[in-house]
Order: structure tokens, then C-alpha cells, then sequence
């Protein structure tokens, strides 16, 4: 059965950042994810999933500068030391959340840029990544992003991202399989999830085209999508990085089935 994930960044911004994990406690749901956790201390992020009973299940390293458009440094020539600054208190953070995965986002290149180049380095600074968050016992993944929401993102389709993955080599490097950027860049979802079954380890979910509710006010068919990825054997989560229409409870009737569901199994399982 599907398990969900909110995303804090991106869900119940009708409060305060600090005050969303225990509105998701509320909602149903039983884990978290974010974008960033760096402007928060570890200390109180691990206390408010503690108190709320959440479980952290991905955050991204540093992008670099934000706020200037910048979107992650691992395939940026040049940024090779600001990475692995990085790298290195996104691993503390993981230790003091519990959490299992990291995104180490590929950066969107600059005007004059060799792409060769940025591979090159992309593939360094990754297998440099892989290895020490293996002795964290931590995954590391990529992501495809799309063309259209984010031009000049260096990594953009799956087939990519899977080349990529052999050429660093490092058994604990997974791809995320967002499903909201590959039907925007590539389409066949369920299909590309089957051939990539072992390379991917998280998913995201929202609708196409205005990354709303995963719901039927949208073109993908997510009760499908879901059927198919659960009968393939998929146990990870699901990313709800989508931003809601209206209110974020009121917008999780798309939600309430599974819970329901899951609820059932429980009463019948005690």
C-alpha cells in the first residue's frame, strides 16, 4: 500500500515552518519530508518529529544561493569545495533527523559552460558524495528536473540520471523519480518506473500541469499510477510536493481512501 509523505516546504504553509509537523501528524500522515532544514537547529527539527511521531524521509544538501536563482552545485565546475562544505552538514543534519536519504541537487549551469565539463565534475563530486554518506549508512539520490519549471537545470530526464548513476559507480547512489517532472519532460510513468525498478528509491507525486493535489482535477491517473507501482513492489514513500489550490487539509480528499485503507488493516491486524 502507498505511503505518503508531506512535504513541509511546499504543504500547510498556512503556518509557520515549525508548526507544520504536527498539523501533518494531524492530517494522517506519518512521515516528512522538506526541501531544506538549514535555517532551523537539528536539535529542534529532531524534537518536533519526535513530539509529532513523524519520520524524516529526505531533505536536499545546500543549493548554493537560493535567492539568486541558484538550484544545487554538484554539477557546477568550480564549487567543488562549497559542495562538499555542504555535503557535510546536510550529513550532520541526516545523523540528528534520522533521516536515511539526501538530494544532492545538480545546479543549473551557467551561460558559457561546457555541459562535458559539468558532467565530469557532476560524476566527481557525486561518487566523492556516495562514499561518505555510505559510511553515514545514508542514500544519496538525483533527481530529473524539468526543462519548463526550471531551465538550464543540468539534469532533466531519467535516462540521464541512470547514466549518470553507472558512471559513479557507488551502490548506495539512487535516482528520485518525480512524477511530476517526468510527465512534463517524458511521459510513460509507469513503464519508465518498471524499467528503473532497482535504481530508484524515493518518488514524488503532484498534478500536471499546476503541480496542485495529486487528485482527478489533473491529467496524470494517480489511483492507476499507484496500483501499478504498489503491484511492482515499491515499500518507499511517496513525496507530496505539490502546492495546494486552497487550503492544504481541505484539498486532501484525494488522501482520505488510503488512510481509510490503512486504518482497516490496522483494526484487522490488533
Amino acid at each position: 500500500m502507498p505511503r505518503f509523505a508531506a512535504n513541509l516546504t511546499m504543504m500547510f504553509n498556512e503556518m509557520e515552518f515549525l508548526a507544520r509537523f504536527s498539523a501533518a501528524a494531524e492530517a494522517g500522515f506519518t512521515a516528512v519530508e522538506f526541501l531544506f532544514p538549514y535555517d532551523h537547529p537539528k536539535s529542534e527539527l529532531a524534537a518536533r518529529l519526535r513530539e509529532a511521531g513523524l519520520e524524516q524521509v529526505l531533505f536536499n544538501l545546500p543549493p548554493g544561493d537560493w535567492n539568486a536563482g541558484e538550484r544545487g552545485v554538484a554539477a557546477l565546475p568550480g564549487r567543488e569545495s562549497e559542495f562538499r562544505a555542504g555535503l557535510a552538514t546536510a550529513l550532520e543534519y541526516a545523523e540528528a533527523l534520522g533521516c536515511p536519504r539526501l538530494h544532492a541537487m545538480a545546479g543549473v549551469v551557467p551561460k558559457g559552460v561546457d555541459l562535458a565539463q559539468c558532467e565530469a565534475v557532476y560524476v566527481d563530486n557525486l561518487r566523492f558524495a556516495a562514499r561518505a554518506a555510505r559510511s553515514a549508512g545514508v542514500e544519496l539520490l538525483i533527481e530529473p528536473i524539468n526543462a519548463r519549471d526550471m531551465p538550464g537545470y543540468f539534469l532533466n530526464r531519467t535516462d540521464q540520471a541512470c547514466r549518470i548513476i553507472e558512471a559513479v559507480g557507488q551502490d548506495n547512489l539512487f535516482l528520485q523519480y518525480d512524477v511530476y517532472h517526468a510527465q512534463i519532460s517524458e511521459g510513460f510513468l509507469v513503464e519508465t518506473f518498471r524499467a528503473n525498478r532497482d535504481r530508484i528509491r524515493h518518488i514524488q507525486i503532484a498534478g500536471v500541469p499546476g503541480r496542485g493535489e495529486p487528485d482527478a482535477q489533473q491529467e496524470i491517473n494517480y489511483p492507476f499510477f499507484f496500483a501499478a507501482i504498489d503491484a511492482a513492489g515499491y515499500d518507499g514513500w511517496f513525496g507530496c510536493e505539490y502546492r495546494p489550490r486552497a487550503g492544504t487539509v481541505e484539498g486532501l480528499g484525494w488522501l482520505a481512501p488510503y488512510l481509510a485503507k490503512l486504518a482497516r488493516r490496522k483494526r484487522a491486524a490488533s
